[in-house]
């Protein structure tokens, strides 16, 4: 008797094996612990380094110019080979036949600076509405280009940006808002309307999309007035990027559950934003980033809403579609392998399950 119980003790007291270890630490609440502390460390680093590569030193890559055929005289000659020069030849020159033509293709967004003679002097005409940034380095480098070539230069701002907006920010902050809201709100959804089955977690998704955008728009436009918004164009832009940064994480937590916050943040805010062109112009972002940009909701929100506010009648369906193609996507993930998603109440619970066979 003494030695069986000496002998159980000893089974029951015998130290843990190492698997045992890594199995109970598993089960832990240490392991995601620890994983956050690394995940959140990397996010903050590459977050700063996303927006400093993108920002930090806008070099141009491919200005599209307009220039107005007309008399080639010497020094109009002079300036454009001047400002291709210090440009590094990234400005990418377009012949008009005449100034309405070249104009036309500034509303149109084809180009973003004209170049055209005038008397004995060159007449530069930018768009501020187009980006800031760019119209700030060619009206700077064009008048250093003149003051080296000894050419009378004179610069207008064709398109300016609204008063209550002198940087043209104001643009990428609402989209930005939309866009983290957006993805807030899905979060927010899964842990505190968990048992919403999926077609009412997209109802309520539509809904937090529709007001969150309507409070964007009405409070930049009517109680600060910093921007005068097409407003039901520019409320329905934001709710429609709201409902698709949404949708984006519900579609990753339906395929990667607790951990779908990383690709989320990483499309949407590591590379979505600073790729939008809302802060720094296409032109003046990275070449590879200018282009991926475009074709995320960031980008596309972005350049709807800029086009609605200031290029009223000249406006282009791709930023809508790329909005539609990621709504599109993500809620046919989601529905496809709702069975997979962490939350709804068409399941019966474990322990339900087993009193109903009992």
């Amino acid at each position: 008797m003494t030695s069986g119980t000496g002998g159980d003790h000893g089974a029951h007291g015998r130290p843990p094996t190492r698997r045992e270890k890594w199995e109970t630490y598993k089960q832990s609440p240490y392991l995601p612990g620890v994983v956050l502390v690394l995940i959140v460390s990397a996010a903050a680093g590459l977050f700063a380094g996303s927006y400093t590569y993108a920002m930090a030193n806008p070099t141009p890559h491919r200005v599209p110019a307009a220039v107005v055929e007309g008399p080639r005289t010497p020094y109009a000659v002079e300036f454009v080979k001047g400002m291709e020069e210090a440009l590094d030849a990234s400005l990418e020159l377009n012949r008009y036949p005449d100034a309405a033509q070249a104009r036309a293709a500034l509303d149109e967004q084809k180009v973003f600076v004209i170049l055209r003679s005038a008397g004995k002097g060159v007449v530069m005409q930018v768009a501020g509405a187009s980006g800031a940034t760019v119209a700030q380095l060619l009206g700077e480098t064009g008048i250093k280009v003149a003051d080296t070539v000894g050419v009378p230069l004179t610069v207008e701002d064709v398109k300016p940006l609204q008063k209550g907006d002198p940087r043209g920010l104001a643009l990428f902050y609402i989209s930005l808002a939309a866009v983290i809201m957006g993805f807030l709100g899905a979060i927010q959804l899964s842990v505190h309307a968990r048992a919403l089955i999926p077609l009412e977690r997209i109802l309520f998704t539509i809904a937090y999309a529709l007001l969150g955008g309507f409070a964007i728009a009405a409070v930049v436009d009517w109680g600060l007035g910093a921007l005068d918004l097409p407003f039901v164009q520019s409320w329905l832009i934001l709710a429609f990027t709201m409902f698709t940064s949404g949708m984006v994480f519900t579609m990753f937590n339906t395929l990667m559950g607790r951990w779908a916050m990383i690709p989320t943040w990483g499309v949407m805010v590591l590379l979505g934003n600073p790729s939008s062109g809302g802060a720094v112009s296409w032109p003046l972002l990275p070449s590879l980033l200018g282009h991926v940009g475009r074709w995320l909701p960031p980008g596309a929100s972005v350049n709807a809403q800029h086009t609605a506010v200031y290029y009223q009648g000249h406006q282009y369906l791709f930023p809508y579609l790329v909005l539609a193609a990621w709504a599109l996507v993500s809620c046919t993930v989601f529905w496809v392998w709702r069975h997979r998603h962490p939350g709804g109440r068409d399941r019966m619970p474990e322990h339900a399950a087993a009193a109903a066979r009992v």
